[in-house]
Parts: structure tokens; sequence; C-alpha cells
């Protein structure tokens, strides 16, 4: 009964307090069965929505009509008369009418041959490069961003969980959304002012941010950033629309003809303008692709306005829906130049229609074009490290000057009700709760320090036991210029503790100057990863997984002290020079890495000492970063990444053992393939000229724990393979859902697969194989070591699961010529 008394509440609400109509409903034929993509608009009206695959739409407007036109290929138009001024559950039931016997419907899929919509969509390829901003040489535009979360489909009953005692007067906001019709509770507003400049001939672009704001769960250029990682901008002549780490296809695609439906449904005068309309939908379900429909000008076939919505069938996780719309205005008699840009996503971790979740929603407006004004190149230099915190300060009165729309009531009621929120001590704590989980630290503000990380508290291996962690690190903020932090850890087996410390000061925020240092006395798996770096609190999981396979004594004692300064002059282009010394001991009774001393092979050492200096280059192109404090996070986007590092190993200088030279470089390149997923190749070539020992040569990295983890070898055991040369070629190719789509019963799955392939080529000179003391027979891959792999993923959307194959070397004892891992992650 309360429920029926709340949702009466709503209703009188909304239709007292606001001059709105609304309705919700479904679209019928005569077989009561439900009509996709029809056209739903207000009688006299330029508002208008395109119903879902279930047929079902919602309509609202800020003016009071009395009337709804619904039409469709192959059915006479309807008007029907709304009987109040909100209407929920509408039925318009559509009837075939005699007058249209003589018209060709569309009904399921249509034809490649003879279809007018086809003979359009070519035209519109044929100018692409002709239309928007794309014809002129520069240009320029004002651009005002407004990015929104709510929560949404409120009902009582989710208004009086315990999780929200104390904070009940939050949901006096309640609106309804207009794509969706649900009801919603806005929780976060970030707002941005931008100029954006653009070289079509050089193909450079630069945004200069004149005024960010946002409603107070985060600040600054964080909150920015990842609302910018987000919502990719995108654009609808494109072949594919990069959305949630997804390539969908676009409805303007030259490859559209494959994966949609088009079919010419209407033609009108806008502005002045003969455009046509035409409505598109997939050819098939479980594919990255939209319904929807747009408008295109008769003559310079410009789109004037799009509207278009994922399906819910497509194989994305955590969003249930998509919306995007686009509008362009008429500069002159052939130029259309977009002013409106809206896009609303529903997170929720279902896709039935009752699952709660969240809306995303960013409207994006364009203002004062200009064209052909070339800037310099330098102009164009993204700087290393930008800081203006005076964006993130503006006042008021400049926002309510500045702001290209006002805020309605229910966005300026957001800033107002998060500030209210942070007071509330419940709040403070779920806040504080997702802070945990997303760092893995637990923030002590009374110290300035944080606790962790937390999931590495606990570890296993064959020599500590059971092993436990403890660490700390001074935290005043996300851009702090210096940090400080570290760890101890006990070994319940080996009775003994370790512990590690390091610190990093920034001294130069322009060029990003930066000094480092640390010691570290632990028990570590040697060979975890070809390529080496100066983290000198880097510990791999393979020293102490929970969940391995197999035995795994081959650990060392090592005592490692770094001092490096590092410099990036160019954005995304890293110079570093570091110096280390480091001892090396035989953790294990059953591993050795001694070896001889002497040409007689009568004299052999246990440890290793060793000084070293290094020179290390990183170029990581269009790679994206948040902060400019000593530490930044990567922005989750596909980049480059090339690391090329030189090391001189110096005998004598304090008591060092060996004299080598060593040269590692290391390539990652992404690949997105459109609809066909995304391949990473992975290169990795190294040689160490001189005499070495065990302890310092290149192992190929094997992997014996249940998990999957990036360059290594699945099939591999510690220590199988031992080089001073070596070459590796990794490729890997995920599908995202492509085949499975094709097949039913595996459809509704939303799985993805995955295959990929790993070689390795290396070998021990004869120098290095003569000093080998050890109790390990050195193997070397001379010829050529390759395993291949095939995976699932998106199981439960949260697991993935490989199945890898030796190919060659399948008879040595011990060892995996078949294995089965698995790993957690959230993707979209």
């Amino acid at each position: 009964m309360k429920k029926i008394y709340f949702s009466l509440f709503l209703f009188v609400f909304t239709t007292v307090l606001t001059a709105q109509t609304k309705v919700s409903g479904v679209i019928l034929d005569n077989s009561k069965q439900p009509i996709p993509y029809a056209n739903v608009v207000f009688k006299g009206s330029k508002t208008g929505v395109v119903s879902n695959e279930d047929g079902r739409f919602y309509i609202e407007s800020p003016d009071n009509y009395t009337e709804l036109v619904v039409s469709f290929v192959g059915f006479p138009d309807k008007t029907v008369k709304l009987p109040e001024k909100v209407n929920y559950d509408f039925k318009v039931i559509l009837t075939e009418g005699n007058a249209l016997k003589e018209v060709k419907i569309f009904a399921g899929k249509t034809s490649k041959k003879n279809n007018p919509a086809l003979d359009i969509l070519r035209k519109i390829w044929e100018r692409r490069r002709k239309n928007g901003l794309k014809m002129f040489k520069q240009y320029e535009y004002e651009k005002y961003e407004k990015v929104e979360f709510d929560m949404n489909t409120i009902d009582s009953a989710f208004m009086k969980k315990k999780l929200f005692k104390g904070m009940e007067f939050v949901f006096k906001n309640i609106d309804t959304s207009r794509v969706t019709g649900k009801t919603y509770l806005p929780i976060f507003i970030n707002e941005s002012l931008s100029d954006f400049y653009g070289d079509n001939e050089n193909k450079r672009s630069r945004e200069i941010l004149k005024a960010n704001k946002n409603s107070g769960l985060g600040t600054g250029d964080g909150v920015n950033m990842f609302i910018k990682d987000l919502y990719n901008d995108y654009d609808i002549y494109d072949n594919y629309l990069q959305l949630f780490d997804k390539s969908f296809t676009s409805p303007l695609s030259r490859t559209g003809i494959d994966v949609y439906n088009y079919v010419l449904a209407d033609t009108a005068v806008i502005d002045n303008k003969l455009c046509y309309n035409i409505v598109f939908y997939p050819r098939r379900k479980n594919e990255l692709t939209f319904k929807g429909d747009f408008w295109v000008n008769d003559t310079t076939f410009a789109i004037k306005k799009i509207n278009m919505a994922i399906t819910k069938s497509a194989n994305i996780n955590w969003v249930k829906d998509i919306y995007l719309e686009q509008e362009y205005e008429v500069l002159n008699d052939s130029i259309f130049l977009p002013t409106r840009d809206y896009m609303m996503s529903d997170f929720a971790l279902r896709k039935k229609e009752e699952s709660k979740g969240v809306y995303g929603k960013r409207t994006t407006l364009y203002r004062n074009f200009k064209f052909n004004e070339k800037k310099s190149d330098k102009f164009y230099k993204e700087e290393v490290n930008y800081i203006n915190n005076e964006v993130y300060a503006r006042s008021n009165e400049y926002w309510e000057e500045n702001r290209f729309e006002k805020l309605n009531k229910d966005e300026k009621k957001i800033y107002a009700m998060i500030d209210t929120l942070k007071t509330v001590k419940r709040f403070k704590q779920l806040y504080s709760l997702v802070s945990i989980l997303g760092s893995g630290y637990i923030e002590i503000p009374k110290y300035h320090l944080d606790y962790g990380p937390i999931f590495s508290t606990i570890g296993n291996n064959e020599v500590e036991g059971w092993r436990v962690r403890a660490g700390v690190r001074t935290y005043f903020g996300p851009n702090d210029l210096w940090r400080l932090q570290g760890y101890t850890a006990y070994g319940f087996r080996d009775n003994k503790v370790k512990y590690g410390v390091s610190g990093k000061w920034m001294i130069d925020k322009k060029n990003r100057i930066i000094i480092s240092g640390g010691n570290r006395r632990d028990v570590e798996q040697i060979g975890a990863s070809l390529t080496t770096t100066n983290d000198v609190l880097g510990r791999s999981y393979a020293s102490s997984g929970l969940f391995t396979t197999g035995s795994n004594g081959k650990l060392t004692n090592i005592n490692l002290s770094t001092l490096a300064a590092e410099i990036e002059p160019i954005k995304n282009v890293t110079f570093q020079l570091g110096f280390s010394y480091r001892t090396l001991k035989s953790a294990s009774d059953t591993f050795m890495l001694d070896y001889f001393t002497d040409d007689t092979q009568t004299s052999t050492n246990s440890s290793v000492t060793q000084s070293e200096l290094n020179f290390q280059i990183e170029l990581t192109p269009k790679k994206k970063t948040i902060g400019y404090g000593v530490e930044r996070r990567d922005v989750d986007n596909p980049y480059s990444r090339i690391f090329l590092n030189y090391s001189q190993g110096f005998k004598g200088f304090i008591n060092s053992d060996f004299s080598y030279q060593k040269i590692q470089l290391y390539y990652k390149q992404p690949i997105i393939i459109g609809p066909l997923g995304r391949s990473t190749v992975t290169v990795e070539v190294g040689k160490t000229f001189g005499k070495i020992p065990l302890g310092l040569l290149s192992v190929v990295p094997g992997n014996q724990t249940l998990f999957i983890i990036d360059n290594t070898f699945s099939n591999l055991n510690f220590y199988e393979f031992v080089t001073d040369e070596y070459a590796t070629l990794k490729w890997e190719h995920n599908f995202q859902g492509k085949i499975f789509a094709r097949i039913p019963g595996l459809r509704k799955l939303n799985l993805r697969e995955i295959v990929g392939i790993k070689g390795v080529y290396g070998t021990v000179s004869d120098e290095n194989r003569f000093i080998n003391a050890s109790n390990l027979i050195y193997q070397a891959p001379e010829k050529p070591y390759w395993e291949y792999n095939a995976g699932i993923g998106n199981i439960f959307k949260v697991f993935r699961l490989d199945f890898a194959w030796r190919a060659n070397y399948r008879d040595i004892p011990d060892t995996n010529n078949f294995t089965v891992k698995g790993s957690f992650g959230f993707y979209f």
C-alpha cells in the first residue's frame, strides 16, 4: 500500500509542479506484436523518438501537447490523443491500411539491392570528407561540456534500505528520464569550458581547458581526466566509434551495409532544407551495433540530426543502454556544423529492465566557430606537466556568465546536496570503502599516511611458507611532489624479517625531473620478466603467489639498493640514469647460484655482488595520464610503448664481481581492427656482452601460478630456459565476441574469444656455460620455443580462462605440455 501511495505522490508531484508532457508506452500491431524502430512525435513539434527493439518508447517535452503521431513504414500514420499530461504504459496499436498495399514493407533483413536508403548512404560516403569541420584546413571553437551521474530506477523499497540511513534527504531530488522514462536521482555533476583547435592538414589538435567545476566527489584534473577516459570523443562519419573500450560499427560506416538494415522512412523540410529520414537497425544480435535514425540533407548529404542507441544484446558489460544524439546547424547553404552532442549511458550489473543502475549523461555544446586561422607547430606541442589550478577555482559569477546554457533545477541541487552529504557519517564510510577497494590503500588522514596495498598482505612460497606483509606510504594528496613508502614482511617458515624502503622527489615540475632511491632486502623470484627496470620495491606475483603449480624452490635472497634521476623533456618521452648495487644468494637448499671463479674450475662462489650503471629511454606516444605530481596514474587507453635499456657492470667497484654490458629493447603495440577486435603485439630482444653467472643471466620468464601473467610463458617452469642473448615475440587477439555471436546457444552468454601465440629464441655463450657451478644445467631455446593459447573471456562478466599448449620441447621431464590458467578483471 505504501508503494501505491508513493507512486501516486510522484505522479501528482510531477503533474502539478511541472508544465511537462510525458508519455511512456509500447507500439503494437494488430496481433499485439511489438513494432520496433517506429517514429513517435508530439503533433505539431519536432520532438520525437524511435521505439526500441521491444517496441517501447518514452518521450517528454517541457511544453504541453495533447496528441502523438506514430509512424512506421508499411502502416498509415496514426494520431492518438493523450488523456493526461503524464501517461505511463500507454499502448498504441497500428493497423495496416488498404491505401498502403503498394508500398514496399521492410521487415527483418532489408535488401541490399534496389534500396533507396543505400543509395543515399553511398552519397554520404562520397561527401564525408567534404562535410562539417573536415572541409576546412584549420578550425577552432568554444566547447562546453556537462557530465552528470544519476542513480536510476528508484522506488520506495530502495529508499528504505539501511544503506541510506541518515541520507534520506537526497531522495527529494528524484526526476524522470526523457530517454527511458525511469526515475533517477542526480548524484554528481562536472562542468568544463575549453577552447578547441584543429589542423586537418597536419592532423593535429589541442584543447585548452579554461574552467572546470564539479560537485565535490574528487577534485581537479583527476576527475576531469577520468570523465574524458570514460567518454571518448567520437565522429559519426568514422567507420568505427570507440565507446567504453569497444569498437562499435557506425551506421555511416562503409561496412554498415553488412551489419545494418536501412529503411528510407520519411522526407521533411528542416531549417529550410529538404532532408531524408533513414531508420537503421542491426542485421544480427550480439554485435557492437546501434539502432536509431538520422536526417540527411538531400543535396550536400550532410547529417542534420542523428539518434542512436545500442541494442540490449550488444556484447558489452556493465552498460545496459547507450543513447546518443547529435545535432548540426546550417552555417550557409552547404556547411553543417555540430551544435549539440548528447550521450547517455545506463551502467548496471544486469541488463534486465527492472535492474537498478547509474545513468551517465554527457552534454556537449559548441559555438563561435572560426576557420583557416593557422597556428604554429609549437602551439600544438603538448606540455609535459600542464598545471593551471586557476581553472578549477573559477567563481560562481564566472560560471553564470560563461555557461552556454543555464543549469536546470535538478543540476543546481546537486552541488548543495553533495556538500550536505559530505557531512554525513554514513556517506563518508561508504565513500572510504569504495576508495579502499579502488586504490588498495586505507587512508590515515591524521598522519597523512596510506596503509597498503592491502591485496599484498598475505603470500606463500616454498622458502618462506606463509608470509605476511604490511606497508605504508606518505599521502598528502594525488599531486604530491614527493613520496616515501616502505614495507616489512615476515615468513613463518624461514622466520626472517624482510623490508623495503623508497623515496622519490620531483625537483622540477615543468620537465618532470625526479630523483629517487631505495633499498630492499627480500626473497625474490628472479627472472619473472626479461626487461628490467629500477623499481626498487617491485616484486612479482610469482615470488609469493597463493596459487601455484609444481615445485618452486628457485628463489633468491636479494639485497638491492638503487639511485636514479629521470627527466621528461618531451611529452611521453622519458630519460633515466640509474645506479644499482645488489647482492644475490640462493634462498633455498635445493637451488644454487654458484659459479667458478678460476679457469681451472676448482674455486667457487655462492653469492653475487654487483654494481651497475644503466641508462633508459621510454617512449609512450598517445599515453594519457592523470595528475601532475611525482606519481601519475595512467588512463586506461591503448598506447604503444618502446623501452630501451643499456646497463654497464663494473668489476671491482664496491667489491663487484663482473664487468659486462647489457642492452635490452621492449616494444608493445596495440592494434584495433574495428569490429574484429583488438590485437596486441609484444617484442623483446636483448644481449649481454661479457662473462656473467646464473644470477645475472636473462631468464626466460615461466609461469607456475594458476593465473595469467603478462609477458610470461604459460607452459614454462621457472629457470627452464636461461639466455644471455634472446628475442621473443608475443601476439594475442581478442575477437570480443565476434565469433560466438554467430553461434546459437552461445550467443546469449556474451562470451569473448581470445587466441595467441608466443615464441622465444635464445643462446648462452660458451664462456658463461664454462663458469656455471650451480645445480642447474643451462638450457637455451636455440631451436625457438613456442606455445599457443586459446581462451574464453567474459565468463560471468569477470572471469577469463586460457588453455595453452606447448608446440615443441614436449619431452622435458616435470614440465607441462598443457595448462589452464585464469584471471579476474572488470572490463566493458
